[in-house]
């Protein structure tokens, strides 16, 4: 029936020979993307990865099938392939842009660019808490055409923007559509959000791909999207560049991002605390707690202050505030604008290397990426840094780590807190492998991460 109804409409509508469309329409050029994009997609690249994943066969640990069958010929791995996107962003060093799921693990990293050109390409750093990584090619010799982070004006809902990106592998891909929302936050488990909504056309192999406005600007990098299905649903995400762009450089002079702390503990302000704080606001972050011997002891907060601005930008809850935090370099002020008992006070907090509770490993080593570390000092008596969670696609989950776990050594050198773990980590540096010593209950273990 829907077949018959199809055919009935296609015949009835109108048939035009050789209809082409009008070059102008009363004086006036016909729209189009068509300019920005061809100085555009030259940036935009295609993303392959392969990760080699160890494989054991559970007969090899019965002593029947070890005795009568030969397992040295059964394959010890496989082979794990995904795609996704990239934005060059310096072309005469090769670094670009993408997303840290994109590349996590990854053994082997290939580049294709828009005009065939393929490169292999190495990573350079990754942060897990914002899901920007930056990887490198070698182009000696030959050119490359970069977007800037850094010229693009200030977003609002309802401009209109154009996702490039190599979609379920097809190749590179644009769409378009406007801004839906900004500061959308509370959607996985990034430590910092502050993403761009988007209805412009976003799909699996799009994450890392660039997020541009009509002047061909890049204004964010194309990290997820919310759907039921699989595919998309005009609900997509990306990363602001002003936050890639502070990943960037963190990430090409140091390999980590080196986040400082202001020494908070905060929650929403919610209409029954602004009532009982006789409050007429309805947003901000209330100081549920303030560690000892950090920034925001020294600067004299208290649990109660309502914390309403932060380096002139609005607070408008708990994550509002990490985020600028977590913008913030190692060393820099943040200057704190707050509400105590009505009246409104303002503090200039420096930002200090995390206390020894419940640090984010990733700061300390990009293959500690996804655990966070607390002193144990405190809750065993062991000499150690526990492992208070780990995240399930993290490097140390991979490799066999567990929450609850405790790190007594790193390369065979003892750890007796977290500082010592960071003074031994500094030494080490980020390319090596790490070996830990970890303890388990009543039982040691050696954990290698690669």
């Amino acid at each position: 029936m829907r077949t018959e109804w199809l055919l009935a409409l296609c015949l009835s509508l109108p048939v035009v020979a050789d209809a082409v469309l009008p070059a102008a329409v009363g004086d006036q050029p016909l729209p189009s993307l068509a300019p920005v994009l061809e100085q555009v997609t030259p940036s935009v690249v295609n993303i392959y990865t392969e990760t080699r994943i160890q494989v054991r066969s559970p007969l090899m640990d019965d002593p029947f099938f070890r005795r009568f069958f030969n397992f040295s010929d059964i394959p010890r791995e496989r082979v794990s392939r995904s795609l996704g996107s990239g934005v060059i962003v310096d072309a005469s060093n090769g670094y670009i842009l993408t997303n840290h799921h994109v590349i996590n693990d990854a053994d082997d990293i290939a580049v294709t660019l828009v005009d065939g050109r393929s490169y292999a390409a190495e990573l350079v750093g990754s942060d897990q808490a914002t899901d920007i990584a930056v990887i490198k090619i070698d182009t000696t010799g030959q050119s490359l055409q970069a977007l800037s982070l850094s010229s693009a004006e200030p977003l609002r809902v309802g401009d209109f923007v154009v996702a490039v990106g190599n979609p379920f592998g097809l190749g590179q891909t644009v769409t378009s559509g406007i801004v839906s929302a900004l500061g959308r936050s509370a959607l996985n488990r990034l430590e910092f959000q502050n993403f761009i909504q988007t209805d412009a056309s976003i799909n699996p192999g799009n994450s890392g791909g660039a997020l541009i406005n009509l002047r061909g600007e890049l204004v964010g990098i194309n990290t997820a999207i919310f759907t039921p299905s699989g595919g998309n649903v005009g609900i997509g995400f990306a990363i602001p560049a002003d936050m890639a762009q502070m990943v960037l450089g963190q990430l090409t002079e140091y390999g980590v991002v080196r986040r400082g702390t202001l020494g908070l503990e905060t929650q929403d302000l919610t209409p029954d605390l602004a009532a009982g704080f006789d409050l007429e606001i309805s947003q901000g972050a209330v100081v549920a707690r303030v560690l000892e011997q950090t920034p925001a002891a020294e600067a004299g907060l208290q649990p109660g202050d309502v914390i309403t601005e932060a380096n002139g930008m609005a607070v408008r809850n708990a994550q509002s505030l990490a985020n600028i935090e977590g913008l913030t370099p190692l060393g820099e002020a943040v200057e704190l604008t707050y509400l105590r008992a009505g009246s409104q006070r303002r503090a200039r907090v420096i930002t200090a290397v995390p206390a020894n509770r419940h640090v984010p490993g990733g700061q300390l080593h990009p293959k500690l990426s996804g655990l966070v570390l607390d002193t144990v000092s405190e809750r065993s008596g062991l000499l150690g840094v526990l492992i208070e969670s780990i995240a399930d696609d993290s490097p140390g989950a991979q490799a066999g780590l567990r929450e609850g776990d405790v790190i007594t050594a790193i390369s065979r050198i003892r750890v007796n807190g977290i500082q010592r773990l960071r003074n031994l980590l500094e030494d080490i540096g980020n390319r090596e492998d790490l070996l830990l010593q970890i303890q388990r209950g009543r039982r040691a273990y050696l954990v290698l991460l690669e």
